[in-house]
């Protein structure tokens, strides 16, 4: 693999791609999905499971035939039968193995049942006891959806309690909102393919919660040390430092997002698609995509996001400023916060230092001590010590205490 290829420049973390300049795209991008997801909630809607709205199973041997000839048998079977909602209808129907077909209906009473259950044998020619039907309430799907909820809601608060302490409080927002779209974005796919929506997808997206924060947190992690004490010079932005991050997390965000894509894809294209484990393509779909969501959320909006937060501090504002104007004027300071200059003849100030935000790290600034200087002077009446000048007596030149040829007084 060449050196200068972008795989290799990805895995050294110096692809030096600009994801944080083009934030503004990327945010137009994410709205778009956003809109496109809830004009699938409004014009599509979702398919509930009879766990959720309540209704009938009946399992059928798969050696009657097709499955579109056991759906039709189903449906003359419900023919006359009627709910409080209208005539009985077929909800889903789906092959669950390799021997068995299951087709879901509206709510049948035991009598209703009974008499489909009849119909339906007579339909396929087989014994009636080759057939099962069962019945499922509403109240079970409305119970479990009421625990997902109070779950999510502890969830979320604990996870931002944790981002707060661990990170900051703008780093706790950025990274929820990543999550709200990774959310949304889920359930739009849902509603879109219109897979039924079943306890399995409950439990999905309450599993790709904790990995859509997972790649958050570590660009995060990485995001705080490169800007740590940034302020303190005049070399880089936040949103420089930010990308910086984001170059040198990006492949270890490819390859988690590819080693957790691999398995759950495995389950839905080839347990849910090719054996026909249909109960697997709940779970497998709501995973598939969150993930895949994750990986865009926390990459192209969490990070994006986070920085337009803290650009809105005002130490964080001016450094950028600092550092353009430093920029602008070739490399030199030309803020001004810059320390003025001193003019020749000036006596050094006793301390010296630098505004600055509190809790950033700033070098030491060497300070004079004036009671050093003190020592240091002259007293009054003192006399000079060490060798003297070879200047004479009185001011002569040569001038000593014994000179040649002279008389001693």
């Amino acid at each position: 693999m060449s050196r200068s290829g972008l795989a290799s420049r990805l895995y050294r973390g110096e692809a030096g791609l600009r994801i944080i300049p083009r934030r503004k795209l990327w945010f137009s991008i994410s709205g778009g999905l956003v809109l496109l997801a809830i004009l699938s909630f409004v014009i599509q809607g979702f398919i509930l499971g009879i766990e959720f709205k309540g209704g009938n199973e009946f399992q059928v041997p798969t050696r009657v035939g097709t499955m579109q000839h056991a759906e039709d048998a189903v449906h003359a079977a419900l023919v006359g039968e009627t709910t409080p909602d209208g005539p009985a209808e077929v909800v889903s129907g789906q092959q669950v193995g390799s021997d068995t077909y299951l087709f879901r209906t509206s709510p049948l009473d035991q009598t209703q049942a009974t008499e489909v259950r009849n119909a339906l044998a007579s339909e396929l020619n087989i014994s009636v006891d080759d057939i099962s039907d069962s019945r499922v309430s509403a109240a079970w799907g409305a119970q479990v959806t009421q625990r997902a909820l109070i779950g999510l809601v502890i969830f979320l608060v604990l996870v931002t309690g944790y981002l707060v302490l661990r990170f900051e409080l703008r780093m706790a927002i950025a990274a929820v909102v990543g999550l709200g779209l990774d959310l949304v974005l889920t359930a739009g796919i849902y509603s879109a393919v219109r897979f039924e929506v079943t306890p399995s997808t409950i439990v999905g997206f309450l599993t790709i919660l904790g990995f859509a924060l997972y790649d958050t947190v570590v660009v995060f992690d990485k995001i705080q040390e490169n800007t740590r004490g940034i302020t303190g010079g005049s070399t880089q932005t936040y949103a420089e430092a930010s990308n910086l991050a984001l170059n040198q997390t990006l492949m270890r965000s490819i390859n988690t997002s590819v080693v957790a894509l691999l398995p759950v894809g495995g389950l839905l294209f080839i347990g849910a698609g090719l054996l026909g484990a249909g109960t697997l393509k709940d779970l497998g779909l709501v995973l598939f995509v969150g993930m895949g969501a994750a990986f865009f959320s926390s990459i192209f909006l969490a990070t994006p996001l986070l920085v337009m937060l803290k650009e809105r501090e005002p130490r964080i504002r001016t450094h950028t400023q600092r550092v353009l104007a430093r920029r602008a004027g070739g490399g030199r300071d030309t803020s001004a916060t810059r320390r003025p200059a001193r003019q020749p003849g000036q006596a050094r100030p006793v301390v010296e230092q630098q505004a600055e935000a509190p809790g950033e790290e700033e070098a030491p600034v060497p300070a004079t001590d004036s009671t050093a200087l003190a020592a240091a002077a002259p007293k009054v009446g003192a006399r000079p010590s060490g060798k003297r000048s070879g200047g004479a007596r009185g001011g002569r030149p040569g001038g000593g205490g014994n000179r040649p040829g002279g008389k001693r007084r």
